[in-house]
């Protein structure tokens, strides 16, 4: 299928699940993320979900993530250049919805994109060879593009992959990893 085509049949299903789902999709997520090799990392971006999209609720895996002392990390997004700023987390944090429901940090330290080292990838929809498509603003692209090589990317899904996003582009950054409910696929 293509990108928008697979937005469309992933924006119904998430759409078609209860709140209830969500939450225990998100939890058992959140337990084989557990299982991934990357917890000898410390700096982890992590998006926070837009709960009207349904989408993985991450704050199972900042409970993990500060459990074991990580440095978590939020961007802000500006739709002007399209490009995402990125900030350390902490207990002062303040944190507001933007005009699309994103949830980001209002200001706070700013992190280096080349520091980060594992970051939780949004999607809408990922195939069997790692690659995935979100929202179609590309920020997420331009964002793992920036980063350095060694970089883990580490995409969450309630659903399974499909067979093939026909229309790849050769800036598309392919993931590492997906997670869903039912098990960990690796690329």
């Amino acid at each position: 299928m293509f990108k928008k085509e697979l937005r469309l049949k992933y924006k119904v299903k998430r759409q078609e699940l209860s709140d209830t789902e969500v939450e225990n999709f998100s939890l058992a997520i959140a337990n084989k993320v557990l299982k991934l090799p990357i917890w000898e990392k410390t700096y982890f971006h992590v998006f926070l979900p837009i709960t009207e999209q349904k989408e993985v609720n991450t704050e199972f895996i900042l409970h993990l993530l500060a459990g074991k002392d990580k440095e978590i990390i939020m961007s802000k997004s500006d739709f002007q250049t399209r490009k995402m700023i990125h900030f350390l987390l902490t207990d002062n944090t303040k944190i507001k919805k933007n005009k699309y429901n994103i949830p980001e940090p209002v200001d706070g330290l700013e992190v280096p994109t080349r520091k980060i080292e594992v970051v939780f990838v949004p999607l809408m929809a990922y195939d069997n060879a790692g690659h995935r498509t979100g929202y179609g603003k590309g920020f997420y692209d331009k964002f793992l593009a920036e980063c350095n090589s060694e970089i883990i990317k580490v995409g969450l899904s309630f659903f399974e992959p499909d067979a093939i996003i026909q229309d790849v582009f050769e800036n598309d950054v392919k993931l590492n990893y997906c997670v869903t409910p039912n098990g960990v696929y690796e690329f």
